[in-house]
């Protein structure tokens, strides 16, 4: 399973959280300690917001740990939201396209999990995407085709009930199609301004995925960063972590923004 990190706060450089902890993202990429591969080598990505209103991206195929840009990259951004991500691949092709974080207009998302049997759903999920968006899709993984899923959901107006309603109608999903394969779905989204990340799961165990707020900032990441995890909360199974400018973190259930059985029944 893929590794990732979301911050948002005042602007910090990126080598905070992504090269300088003793358990960092680089280091995670070679030795994660929550995931069920302990090596995340089927490429990486950076994305920060700065001065314009569309994010900017840095996508890789090579492993994090073998790129010498990135340490230099991190070290110069500087960014008051970004997203860093390590991927392990679960079928699709190690290509830059298919590697996280993905962007669209002022969105960013980024995505660790597995989506049941996807030769089974695929073509399932992608019409899910509604037409204004399908001409975005440059890649082939699950991940790029729920981001493009969630925007047409109507993310613009309403963020989390757009992701959590997407959710519910994988779920129909994997359920009808029979598999006996799981849905696992821990994600970050960000407009630019606030962050939310998803913790989420079906027929099966969660991904893990810790927060940990100090001083009007959040870090949110698969796995704590560093040794002190009495400082590392646990985001909890079926919840939205949402953080904004000037407010504390706060988690909210699922079926506080949608009734899995209203979106069942449509």
């Amino acid at each position: 399973m893929c590794r990732w990190i979301a911050y948002r706060g005042e602007p910090i450089a990126l080598e905070r959280y992504v090269t300088a902890p003793s358990h960092s993202l680089v280091e995670q990429s070679i030795r994660a300690l929550e995931a069920t591969a302990s090596t995340n080598g089927d490429g990486f990505g950076l994305g920060w917001y700065g001065d314009h209103g569309e994010p900017g991206l840095y996508r890789e195929v090579r492993p994090a740990w073998s790129d010498e840009n990135l340490r230099h990259l991190c070290r110069h951004i500087r960014s008051h939201m970004f997203f860093a991500h390590v991927r392990a691949a679960t079928g699709t092709p190690t290509t830059r396209p298919n590697c996280h974080p993905f962007a669209h207009r002022n969105w960013l998302f980024m995505h660790n999990g597995f989506i049941g049997d996807w030769s089974l759903i695929r073509r399932k999920v992608e019409a899910l995407i509604p037409d204004a968006y399908y001409a975005s899709r440059v890649g082939t993984t699950d991940s790029e085709a729920v981001f493009l899923a969630i925007l047409g959901a109507g993310v613009d107006k309403d963020p989390l009930r757009a992701t959590v309603e997407t959710l519910y109608a994988l779920t129909d999903l994997v359920r009808a199609s029979g598999t006996p394969e799981p849905l696992r779905f821990t994600s970050s989204l960000s407009d630019g301004r606030n962050l939310y990340a998803f913790r989420y799961v079906y027929n099966g165990k969660s991904n893990t995925l810790y927060y940990r707020e100090a001083a009007g900032s959040v870090v949110v990441a698969s796995e704590p960063l560093d040794t002190e995890r009495d400082f590392w909360k646990p985001v909890p199974e079926n919840h939205v972590l949402i953080s904004r400018e000037g407010q504390r973190v706060t988690l909210v259930p699922f079926e506080e923004i949608v009734a899995p059985q209203r979106v069942a029944a449509e």
